[in-house]
């Protein structure tokens, strides 16, 4: 029994579920009884134990099922009869005012918001592209040859001058030993023998950097070094340290030339530079198509935000937050880290959670209203574009199809890019073409 539903708030509601405690004590009866057929206990055969001994070992666990049970069906039968839609878990209290004879339960939860999506006629969004041009072409040719630099020693016959000639420059590779010292003594982490390093990369401080450039193998150079106040060795972060250096190999950096052998490095089986060049622009289209349409998504997902009218369960973000703590603990773990003593209370995600959250209902409305289901033909598509940078694309199809759950993921995605569309196809939308380089500069949203 049910009485009528109370509104607490815009989401909260509580109502009242009642039931005899007779009732409760039949189907707890029954139950000990069905223990009681296969109860073990010393001294007694398998199904044989006095029905007490059963009733003191079983009993409070099953007369707590049994409320459970009876509680929970109560609650979504009323919430049926009441047709609520309820968001995330009820909170249960017992009432200590029910009639004799009766149990009597208070169940507290939010309900579903009514979604309300602005005109999407009236609603502005500004789109990106970008093309990929001969110089995004030579600067991802550069970048490979990098990738298989070899180094020579400098100073041997030939451009790179004679021995006597050979000094330290940016992009060269040098070895070299080195020793600090604050107000006279030597500090931790300071001293090193034989330490490669390239010149130019920035993997050391600048200063050091610069006394380095000049040197030749064999000579030495003492210079002051101020540490930054922010610099990761707390000890020393803020100081001037006295550092000796002491140049003892001095290399060249040899970069291939863009020949016929350096295509066929990359998988150019005839070694043609121009079939080498044309597989690296369909890799980089295919790498700025995604870029652009996640940046677009992202642009019609926050009209969508500013343009609907939605209070979202807190229940709902609370549930999400915990996943989300959940996810990252996870993720950290694989990644090798020890977060046994690390917190990750769910207040740090709830932000998040909120968004996506609020971008779920959002979605849900307008998928329903708009039939923009994924459809299997969709989510088959999808997947044979997934698999067209792999060597064997029958092995991606058969990696997503004998998974329901990842199945699921290209699903929502198509989902999403259905949702996407149908609002850039109602919105009033511009065009913005950038910098192939600001568009790279951040990494695609999933």
């Amino acid at each position: 029994m049910a009485t009528a539903v109370e509104t607490l708030g815009k989401l909260e509601r509580r109502l009242t579920i009642s039931f005899p405690v007779a009732d409760v004590r039949t189907e707890v009866e029954k139950r000990l009884k069905q223990q009681a057929k296969t109860a073990k206990a010393p001294g007694f055969r398998p199904g044989k134990v006095p029905l007490k001994m059963v009733a003191a070992q079983y009993g409070y666990q099953i007369e707590s099922d049994v409320l459970n049970d009876k509680v929970g069906r109560a609650f979504n039968a009323a919430a049926n009869e009441n047709q609520l839609r309820v968001a995330g878990f009820p909170k249960i209290e017992p009432k200590q005012d029910a009639p004799e004879g009766t149990l009597a339960f208070d169940a507290t939860f939010e309900v579903y918001p009514d979604v309300v999506i602005g005109d999407l006629a009236n609603v502005e969004i500004e789109t990106v592209s970008a093309d990929v041009s001969d110089a995004e072409i030579d600067k991802t040719i550069d970048i490979l040859r990098k990738q298989r630099v070899h180094y020579h020693t400098k100073g041997e016959a030939g451009e790179h001058g004679t021995g006597g000639e050979a000094v330290a420059a940016n992009g060269d590779r040098v070895t070299v030993d080195f020793v600090g010292k604050i107000d006279g003594e030597e500090f931790a982490g300071g001293k090193a023998e034989n330490y490669p390093f390239v010149l130019g990369e920035g993997r050391m401080l600048p200063e050091f950097e610069a006394a380095t450039v000049g040197l030749k193998v064999g000579e030495s150079k003492t210079f002051p070094l101020p540490f930054p106040e922010d610099y990761h060795g707390k000890d020393v972060a803020g100081k001037t340290a006295e550092f000796t250096i002491t140049l003892k190999n001095l290399e060249w950096a040899h970069m291939p030339e863009v020949d016929a052998e350096f295509a066929k490095s990359l998988g150019i089986e005839d070694g043609s530079i121009e079939k080498m060049r044309a597989d690296i622009k369909t890799n980089l289209e295919r790498e700025v198509n995604a870029r652009i349409k996640a940046r677009n998504k992202d642009a019609v997902m926050d009209a969508l935000v500013k343009s609907t009218e939605l209070e979202v369960p807190k229940a709902m973000i609370q549930q999400d937050s915990e996943r989300l703590a959940e996810m990252t603990r996870q993720d950290m773990m694989q990644r090798g880290m020890d977060v046994k003593s690390m917190p990750f209370p769910a207040e740090m995600f709830a932000d998040k959670a909120e968004r996506r959250v609020r971008l779920g209902l959002i979605l849900s409305q307008l998928v329903a209203d708009n039939k923009l289901e994924a459809t299997q033909e969709q989510v088959k598509a999808q997947i044979e574009d997934f698999s067209q940078s792999y060597e064997d694309p029958k092995e991606v199809l058969k990696y997503y199809y004998s998974d329901r759950r990842r199945l699921a993921e290209v699903e929502a995605l198509v989902l999403e890019e259905n949702v996407v569309n149908y609002v850039l196809g109602k919105a009033k939308v511009s065009t913005k073409t950038i910098a192939f380089d600001e568009l790279m500069g951040g990494n695609p949203q999933g």
